[in-house]
């Protein structure tokens, strides 16, 4: 029988519904939530995702404000750009578009931002939150893939979860996400030897290595639950890291791509946005 499909982007347009109403309370105690984006130099893919924020920003009501900058802009005008917002009481998230121009230092620029206008979840910070179980703005894209599991009923707990990457962006905080809610969680990468003798004991397996199609079923235990991360362009097409005609008929959930798990990322940055507006207390 063939997987059911996790379709993440009629979950995210079902999650932005429920955004509204949350937005619309706020506007009337007097809060109306601001996310500032900043976009640096004019690489497509980068505008395309910046575009696809303000559009959902803009269904919910939240206000979006993009900033663009030139590649030219130093480090140090970036930073100082960052102090004025985490100092402006009407900007609730800050994003900062990566990937940064090269004589840029990621790291400097993520940890300028306010922690709590850090919609993105990179901080250490809120990275360190995230560790230790306490309530913080999580990373997007893993908080849209327990999101995905959670809307299923996929029980977390008790699961042998096998993530292979291991990027600060997604492998990483996936699997410390998936541990927070009692999953048994194995991380793999480049490096591994014998992938398939671990891919084949998940119960649970997220795919973010980028490589198109390079999971198969042979790589996945019968009735696997199957997220794919994995956004690669191949012959103008996107496919993801997960050979989905193949994995489709032995797993028992499966993410698509596109349509999976790449809306889940922006509906939960605008969750993050509407969290930081709340202030983190109030959930």
């Amino acid at each position: 029988m063939a997987a059911t499909i996790i379709n993440g982007k009629e979950l995210a347009q079902e999650l932005r519904l429920g955004m509204k109403d949350e937005v619309k309370q706020l506007k009337e105690q007097g809060v109306t939530p601001q996310l500032t984006v900043v976009l640096i130099g004019d690489n497509p893919a980068s505008k395309s995702y910046v575009n696809g924020k303000r559009k959902a920003s803009d269904e919910v009501g939240i206000l979006s404000n993009i900033i663009e900058l030139p590649t030219s802009i130093t480090e140090e005008k970036l930073l100082q750009l960052i102090s004025e917002l985490n100092n402006d009481q009407d900007v609730h998230g800050i994003l900062v578009q990566l990937p940064l121009p090269e004589h840029i230092k990621e790291q400097h620029i993520i940890e300028a931002i306010d922690p709590s206008k850090d919609v993105d979840g990179f901080h250490p910070i809120n990275i360190g939150r995230m560790m230790t179980g306490q309530d913080t703005l999580l990373p997007c894209t893993p908080y849209g893939i327990i999101t995905m599991l959670q809307s299923k009923n996929i029980q977390i707990a008790g699961k042998h979860a096998v993530v292979i990457g291991r990027s600060n962006i997604v492998g990483k905080p996936v699997g410390q996400l998936l541990l927070n809610e009692n999953a048994t969680v194995t991380y793999c990468h480049s490096k591994t030897p014998d992938l398939k003798s671990y891919t084949r004991n998940a119960d649970i397996l997220i795919v973010a290595m980028g490589i198109p199609n390079v999971i198969n079923e042979d790589y996945l235990k019968d009735d696997a639950i199957v997220i794919d991360v994995g956004i690669n362009r191949v012959n103008g097409s996107l496919t993801g890291d997960v050979d989905f005609e193949s994995a489709k008929n032995k797993a028992a959930y499966i993410t698509p791509v596109p349509k999976g798990v790449g809306p889940m990322t922006i509906a939960m940055l605008l969750k993050n946005t509407i969290k930081a507006a709340k202030g983190l207390s109030d959930n």
